[in-house]
């Protein structure tokens, strides 16, 4: 086995290996397999991923909160009643007349019944934070966006990884069967005598030692697609066929550079900036703290006490609540200055934020520069392979070349095509990251 399919299929073998045991259980199933290409699987994910449901009950939960916050503007009406039975009364002593003279004071049985409305009528503070509560569901949107565009990346990036797999079997699949053609036509020429024992052995070892790469292969399709299940959020006894291969891949790579400035969606940058939003409505609310409020409140009472008969009473009162702050121990005036500095810090986050984030795209496109380079590189490498690896079968088949030369120009063909393959998926990935970084959708 030479060096990059041992590489490809251990990679593969580690990344998927906590689904392998679970793999092999639903390889029997005897439905019809569900072909999957990568917008079925993008489309499928967004419905049933957990990820995504959790991010829109997100939002819906923000929605609520924000709906509760508005309770604050309407009335707040209560009702109460209380009963009490008198067990022992109250004795009062009184002087009457240079006598002490008890007095039993209260009723056995006191009812009473209140009705009561409040709601603010200048309240600042307060309306400035049903702005804030607007901004905590504009918040949950993005997140939610976000979540999304990180699911896209993850789907992408499982739906190649299995297109590396099938590739790397069917390359696998391609030099066995070619050893075991090369073996058959040995066994036939040792036969009559045209070649050595030493030659039909080279031969046999030569396919013997293909067959446990096709076997791994298989493997390392099998666990790829698992995975590809579990991060679609599907049913791991689904059968599915993904549809499409790595070449279909090669026109996105004529056009991989994203400029530095595209960053206006992304999603960290954007969160960052709705979190200053947020802090400067909580520093505007905070100075409102300073501003009177005035509240209006209206009560009504119904009571009665009594022994054997009740009286009944009726009450009413209105009112209105002026309230002016005057002096805290500078509690407002600290928490002030507190919000202030916190706004600056967000602010050099964001700073940092974009600066990484500029890298990251330069890096981002570097890498995929680099990708297209090795492309190139391997798409003409393969031609040549193929050709040396025809001549060579050709001349072994007349005696002209040996079974060493012909096994080297397999290898070399083999390590063209898998090349070509890693480079496709290397840059497939690549610009997965990217799109998720600048916030593509």
């Amino acid at each position: 086995m030479n060096k990059l399919v041992f590489r490809i299929l251990t990679i593969a073998t580690i990344i998927f290996a906590p689904v392998f045991a679970k793999a092999q259980e639903g390889t029997s199933t005897g439905s019809t397999p569900l072909m999957l290409t990568l917008d079925q699987a993008l489309e499928i994910a967004l419905s049933e991923s957990n990820t995504i449901k959790i991010a829109d009950m997100t939002i819906e939960k923000s929605g609520y909160a924000q709906k509760g916050s508005y309770a604050a503007l309407y009335p707040n009406v209560s009702v109460s009643g209380a009963y009490q039975r008198t067990l022992l009364k109250q004795v009062m002593v009184m002087d009457m007349g240079g006598q002490a003279m008890e007095i039993k004071v209260g009723r056995d049985n006191n009812i009473s019944a209140s009705a009561s409305a409040s709601m603010p009528l200048v309240n600042a503070q307060l309306w400035e934070s049903l702005k804030l509560s607007a901004l905590d569901v504009e918040m949950a949107v993005e997140q939610a966006r976000s979540s999304k565009i990180g699911m896209v990346k993850q789907v992408k990036q499982a739906f190649y990884a299995v297109l590396l797999a099938q590739k790397s079997h069917e390359v696998v699949g391609q030099v066995y069967e070619n050893a075991r053609k090369n073996y058959e036509k040995t066994e036939q020429r040792f036969n009559v005598g045209k070649v050595s024992e030493v030659e039909r052995l080279r031969a046999q070892v030569t396919m013997m030692n293909a067959e446990p790469n096709v076997s791994s292969a298989e493997n390392a399709v099998l666990l790829a697609t698992w995975q590809l299940k579990a991060v679609m959020g599907i049913d791991l006894e689904t059968e599915v066929q993904v549809v499409g291969d790595l070449n279909d891949y090669t026109e996105q790579m004529l056009t991989p550079y994203v400029s530095e400035e595209d960053i206006s969606s992304n999603s960290s940058l954007l969160q960052l900036d709705i979190q200053d939003r947020m802090l400067e409505s909580t520093l505007r609310m905070q100075k409102k703290q300073y501003l009177p409020t005035l509240a209006a409140s209206i009560n009504y009472n119904y009571s009665a006490m009594g022994d054997d008969e009740l009286r009944w009473f009726p009450s009413s009162t209105a009112a209105l609540s002026l309230s002016i702050p005057v002096f805290d121990g500078f509690q407002k005036h600290n928490a002030i200055k507190q919000t202030k500095v916190t706004r600056n810090m967000l602010a050099l986050q964001r700073e940092d934020a974009e600066r990484n984030l500029r890298i990251a795209i330069r890096n981002f496109n570097d890498q995929m520069a680099l990708c297209i380079k090795n492309y190139q590189a391997a798409n003409a490498t393969v031609e040549i392979a193929q050709k040396s690896y025809d001549i060579s079968e050709k001349m072994y088949e007349v005696g002209k070349a040996t079974m060493v030369e012909l096994n080297d120009a397999q290898v070399a063909l083999q390590q063209a095509q898998l090349t070509q393959a890693q480079a496709v998926y290397n840059f497939m990935v690549t610009k997965a990251s990217l799109d998720e970084l600048i916030g593509k959708e």
